[in-house]
């Protein structure tokens, strides 16, 4: 097939665009991963119930829907290592908006500079998704997208524990007993003072995306361009990709697997609150921890032991496994994780949030595994299937709060059903729909 191919630069190999590539995917993963530790500390801060701090989800990954076709104009227009550069400085903005974000406690502003980031997220994953995609055979890619994963995960572990370390210390001041004991005008004060413990890490992060910037556009990191038979033009190049029901039915499986795994790594801290669990504001780290094996199993296995496909079916038949666990097992008894992880000094947590972690693990192959299967074929029209897939990242804007609706209405244990359809549609695409060429 016709795809993206990569400029040969003298005495450049593969190892120097990965290694940066794999940092650009940390710096994903430590902005993406935040959310889970930042939405029970806005929950505090501004007053809100799940659905309403479920906003945090919707309003970061909205972005990637409204920001995915100008992304991907904008790369055609600059190209891709300028466009990584934008997308860097974009972020560092969305950073800084988050200083009067936090001395203002308004809620709208978070949502703003969280908008912000997340557009910046977008432009940089319109870039790097596709490059690493095509950046050698294609039977490995899904390695290639796990080893990526591994940076995108490995923050995810790190982030809750500097995020608890830097802003999570002695919040038993600001539990909801300590706040109901107090006054409306001590309560605002408290509030108040838990609001400004985000201005110096998110001005510390600015600071160092703008560093990464700067070593972007001086790097000799080389540009992917378009083989001469793959620059489709007008109408062709905005509605041709339709015909191609592997990369729409791809599209709609990362809509549902942004979704659950949204769901998965940012309200495990929310639900582990409410069950009472000590230790809530690190418990994203448990799912990345689970997600980070995922992408080791997916390093080892494929393409050699496991092919892309049978890697599908296997997230998609263990996640509704699991989706079945956190929904029917116990919220107080927690001898699944002391059994499984207790050698390692790591605490126990109740049978329902474990199996929610280990959602992790189902959802660490879906990804690198979606991606070479929707593109396969689309020749001409890889560009656009790729803005295409990156729209699917709306899932992690609506889901989430669709969990949010039935966690206020129901109780915060049945609103993970909601993921059960969303696991039965990534199988669908495992077993018929990457198949499909015609409709």
């Amino acid at each position: 097939m016709h795809t993206k191919t990569l400029t040969s630069t003298a005495g450049q190999g593969v190892l120097l665009p990965m290694i940066f590539i794999g940092l650009m995917f940390f710096i994903l993963g430590f902005v993406t991963w935040l959310n889970g530790s930042l939405i029970p500390f806005l929950k505090i801060v501004c007053e809100l119930n799940n659905f309403q701090a479920l906003w945090v989800a919707f309003a970061f990954y909205i972005a990637y829907t409204v920001m995915a076709l100008p992304s991907a104009a904008i790369l055609a227009r600059i190209g891709y290592k300028r466009g990584m550069t934008a997308a860097l400085g974009v972020m560092a903005i969305g950073a800084l908006a988050f200083i009067p974000a936090a001395k203002s406690g308004q809620y709208a502003v978070f949502l703003l500079a969280l908008f912000t980031l997340a557009s910046g997220m977008t432009l940089m994953q319109t870039a790097i998704n596709p490059y690493i995609v095509c950046i050698g055979s294609r039977e490995s890619a899904a390695m290639r997208i796990s080893i990526m994963g591994l940076f995108n995960k490995g923050a995810g572990i790190v982030v809750p524990l500097v995020f608890s370390a830097l802003i999570l210390s002695g919040m038993e001041r600001f539990s909801e007993s300590a706040l109901a004991a107090v006054d409306a005008a001590g309560r605002e004060a408290l509030r108040n003072e838990l609001s400004q413990r985000l201005v110096f890490p998110y001005a510390v992060m600015a600071v160092g995306l703008v560093i990464f910037m700067a070593l972007i556009h001086f790097s000799s990191l080389r540009e992917p361009e378009l083989e001469a038979a793959d620059a489709p033009t007008g109408a062709v190049k905005r509605w041709g990709v339709f015909q191609h029901p592997q990369v729409v039915l791809g599209a709609m499986a990362l809509f549902g697997y942004v979704g659950v795994e949204v769901i998965a790594g940012d309200t495990i801290g929310l639900y582990g609150r409410e069950l009472g669990v000590a230790h809530y504001g690190v418990l994203t780290s448990y799912t990345m921890g689970f997600m980070v094996l995922g992408y080791l199993l997916g390093v080892a296995l494929i393409p050699r032991w496991m092919s892309q496909r049978l890697a599908l079916i296997f997230s998609a038949v263990s996640g509704i496994a699991f989706v079945l666990g956190v929904a029917m097992s116990s919220p107080t008894e927690s001898g699944i994780s002391q059994a499984l992880l207790g050698w390692a000094g790591v605490p126990s947590v109740p049978n329902t949030v474990f199996f929610l972690a280990m959602l992790g693990l189902s959802n660490a192959l879906v990804w690198p595994s979606i991606w070479p299967l929707a593109l396969e074929g689309l020749g001409k029209y890889t560009a656009a299937g790729s803005a295409l897939l990156i729209m699917g990242i709306a899932g992690g804007a609506l889901i989430p709060m669709l969990y949010g609706h039935f966690a206020d209405v129901w109780t915060p244990q049945r609103g993970y059903w909601v993921m059960l359809p969303w696991y039965g549609l990534i199988l669908f695409y495992a077993l018929f729909g990457s198949r499909l060429r015609k409709w």
